[in-house]
């Protein structure tokens, strides 16, 4: 059946409550993992964002089963070594459900953690397949596409509307990265795509000259990278102050603000793979409008994703009760209607459909969906 969350009109000033709610002895707990710390913490103020205020709406109408939800943040620092702690934390501080990690390298080991702990946690920013693939998950979901459906739908743009005559693919040899790498290049072989180049790089490096110096003798049509806006940035500023002037295309891990210090007006005109822009839709004004009051930005990839995450937990919760186990099998059976969308999960728990974008950057990092 489609689960309908309920609409939330609420009079009360958001700024009035604590950070999700006061921590009453009568809360529910919601884990919040994410990078605090380090070069992704960008995504981490994302999904920190949307969940908190779904979290403020939800308590504001009254909580769930007459309780407030309490937020708890932890720092993974969007680093695989901090995977395990992390998630031990969300364990020790009691918290049953959790709104999981940005980072799909953080996340794959972290999945364990929460199958065996019994805790429900859904990811808004993880797309590597691997985070599912890896063992079958009862507990553990996701609100975002993964890299098997955002790479063909990337290939698929590049093959029908650039139509390139040769394309390099660069990638920084990482989980997500090499991932969504990967899915690109095999879809384009699929649509008959010219992949001339499939190379990786190493991260933190700060001289990209001999890779450049070999994408300019290719002189490929597009260059897509699969991985984060450092790498990218150094290679969009280093690849036009060497006159290599070509299209580059990359997935949502690059859409990071940091990107337009590090490549200056090198960034002008890349394409890069996104969520849908889900602040447009009609029926979220009220998310929005939420987002607002409580000063927080509801425009980036991963907002509305954890807004939506926080939206199932507690629908969920509202239908079952608080054990996570019911909880779990109530997900998997049902479908919810959120921000972002019908979310109907397959047995994975990976969503069976999700809408994904593409947008044109300008050189002051402005994007505009195509």
């Amino acid at each position: 059946m489609l689960f309908k969350f309920r609409t939330l009109s609420y009079s009360l000033a958001l700024g009035a409550l604590t950070l999700a709610g006061a921590a009453h002895a009568d809360t529910i707990k919601i884990g919040i993992p994410q990078p605090m710390t380090g070069p992704s913490t960008q995504y981490g103020d994302q999904i920190q964002a949307g969940a908190l205020t779904a979290i403020d709406v939800i308590n504001a109408a009254g909580g769930v089963q007459g309780k407030q939800l309490e937020a708890i943040l932890i720092d993974d620092g969007c680093e695989p070594k901090q995977a395990v702690p992390a998630a031990n934390r969300v364990v020790n501080s009691g918290a049953k459900f959790a709104v999981a990690h940005a980072c799909s390298g953080t996340t794959v080991p972290a999945v364990n953690v929460y199958e065996s702990e019994g805790i429900v946690a859904i990811t808004p920013g993880a797309t590597s397949p691997a985070v599912t693939d890896t063992i079958k998950p009862h507990y553990f979901f996701r609100t975002i596409g993964r890299d098997d459906q955002q790479g063909p739908f990337a290939a698929k743009y590049i093959a029908d509307t650039l139509k390139p005559g040769k394309v390099a693919i660069l990638h920084d040899k990482q989980t997500y990265g090499s991932g969504v790498a990967m899915q690109v290049r095999d879809a384009l072989q699929k649509h008959d795509v010219n992949v001339a180049l499939y190379e990786g790089i190493n991260v933190g490096d700060s001289d990209y000259s001999a890779v450049i110096t070999k994408l300019k003798a290719l002189n490929p049509d597009l260059i897509y990278f699969g991985g984060y806006h450092a790498e990218l940035g150094l290679l969009l500023r280093q690849a036009r102050e060497q006159g290599l002037n070509v299209q580059f295309m990359g997935p949502e891990g690059v859409a990071n603000q940091d990107l337009v210090a590090i490549a200056g007006p090198a960034i002008e005109g890349l394409l890069v793979t996104l969520p849908a822009d889900f602040t447009k839709r009609p029926e979220n004004a009220a998310a929005v409008k939420a987002f607002q009051d409580a000063k927080r930005d509801p425009d980036g990839a991963f907002q509305m994703p954890a807004y939506a995450a926080v939206q199932i937990i507690a629908a969920g919760i509202e239908a079952v009760g608080e054990n996570p186990e019911k909880v779990a099998d109530y997900m998997h059976a049902n479908a919810f209607d959120t921000v972002i969308g019908k979310v109907e999960y397959d047995s994975k728990g990976d969503l069976k459909d999700f809408e994904f974008a593409v947008f044109e950057w300008d050189k002051d990092g402005n994007k505009t969906q195509l």
